[in-house]
């Protein structure tokens, strides 16, 4: 139960708009709250992950205006860090007018840190001589360094959070069905906040399809008879909605996993609709929706928090595929880790390019497979330690997972970076 409240606590929150941009507008209000006068100049830097995030997505509340330097200049208009990352759920329009002023007038600096593997938001701010400068890593809301004209002023600033993260390391050195076995005794209290994230990402999950975007395609395949209207569909169109609503700037909370709200609408939603579909008891549903936090949680352990492949087509199709596993089969590590070998063997290597409107087709894929993968599973079939990168376990194949990630596709942020630099170059910053 303590495993779980601490992934809880670090890695399920809500979030208003893509977490890399609002993780920038967190920090860069968190250093210009410290300022004894009008914020003059803004300096932004972030990993090769949070830019990718942040160069294609539309930012909550913005008029329509997308990437990283908008968010971090609201922010900073803003300067009130206690709202998290739902600092942009309210921006009144004089503010939006002077964040989009300070950008044009060249206020703001901004670039990325291609020698920063993990997350990594640095925004310092600038009024008359006083400097104040702001670290947030390991966590979208973790301040690690807040300085005030060269010295520390972390100590007493009530937003910063240290990141409990032994309990990442123990993660680490446990047996998948130990987590298992732990994660799924809840109280009262851990119920009500599964119930939340449930009750908060369904309510955004229909309101993309008016986007014309992806959840609009699939409803219109399903009306030519391209498709037909089945749990496959339904959970797919579900999941697609709601990432289109997200990425689209609906400034509507979605419950995070892992620390993505996109991660956290298939982690969720994927075990409640199908359990919902399949006639699951409410209280399994919930300890199976329990059971993909922490199994995102794990296999992000080992890809990283901002990987090159796609944690929302891979680690949380894992997550959710051992959810679908245990509502009917419980802790069976046969078939849990037949589930995990499908979902690898099928989307290992899909690389992440960045937040954007068309990770609704990522996430549907992704969807697709944790169902697949688990209903086989379910059945007894799975692809086995002879194909490819598997391993004899689930765990020695998210680990090997790993290494294609962290080894194998070392090139892969860079040469991502550089592409969308390249079309910022030629069409202006994001």
């Amino acid at each position: 139960m303590d495993l779980l409240r601490q992934i809880l606590a670090n890695e399920v929150f809500p979030a208003i708009g893509c977490t890399e941009p609002i993780s920038c507008a967190y920090a860069a209000a968190a250093a210009a709250e410290q300022l004894p006068g009008p914020l003059e100049r803004l300096e932004l830097a972030v990993d090769p992950g949070t830019f990718k995030n942040g160069a294609s997505v539309c930012v909550p509340n913005s008029g329509g205006r997308k990437g990283n330097v908008i968010a971090a200049a609201i922010g900073a208009m803003i300067a009130r860090p206690e709202l998290r990352l739902e600092i942009l759920g309210d921006v009144p329009p004089a503010v939006l007018e002077k964040a989009c002023r300070f950008v044009e007038n060249k206020a703001l600096v901004y670039r990325c840190r291609e020698d920063r593997k993990d997350l990594y938001v640095e925004a310092t701010a600038e009024s008359g001589s006083s400097r104040v400068r702001c670290v947030v890593s390991e966590g979208h809301t973790n301040i690690t360094c807040l300085e005030k004209d060269g010295k520390s002023i972390l100590a007493p600033h009530s937003n910063a959070r240290g990141k409990a993260s032994g309990y990442r390391e123990e993660l680490r050195n446990r047996k998948l069905a130990d987590v298992l076995a732990e994660v799924i005794v809840l109280d009262d209290g851990l119920r009500s906040a599964i119930q939340r994230g449930i009750d908060m990402n369904l309510s955004i999950s229909g309101k993309g399809v008016a986007l014309n975007r992806t959840a609009h395609q699939l409803v219109e395949m399903m009306r030519a008879g391209l498709m037909s209207d089945d749990l496959f569909f339904r959970v797919k169109l579900a999941v697609a909605s709601a990432v289109d609503a997200r990425m689209g700037g609906l400034p509507e909370p979605v419950m995070t996993s892992g620390g993505s709200g996109n991660q956290g609408v298939l982690t969720i939603l994927v075990p409640y609709l199908v359990g919902v579909e399949r006639g699951i008891g409410l209280e399994r549903i919930q300890e199976s929706v329990a059971i993909s936090h922490a199994v995102n949680s794990y296999v992000k352990c080992f890809v990283g928090e901002l990987s090159v492949v796609c944690g929302c087509a891979i680690a949380t199709s894992i997550a959710a595929s051992v959810a679908l596993v245990y509502q009917e089969a419980g802790i069976d590590m046969r078939k849990i880790t037949l589930a995990v070998g499908n979902v690898i063997g099928d989307l290992c290597g899909i690389i992440c390019d960045g937040a954007k409107p068309g990770c609704s087709m990522k996430i549907m894929s992704g969807a697709e497979t944790a169902m697949r993968s688990a209903f086989m599973a379910l059945g007894g079939y799975g692809l086995s330690a002879e194909d490819g990168v598997l391993g004899r376990s689930a765990e020695e194949s998210i680990r090997n997972l790993s290494r294609i990630s962290l080894e194998g596709m070392g090139l892969v942020d860079p040469t991502v970076v550089h592409i969308l630099q390249g079309k910022s170059d030629r069409h202006g910053p994001s």
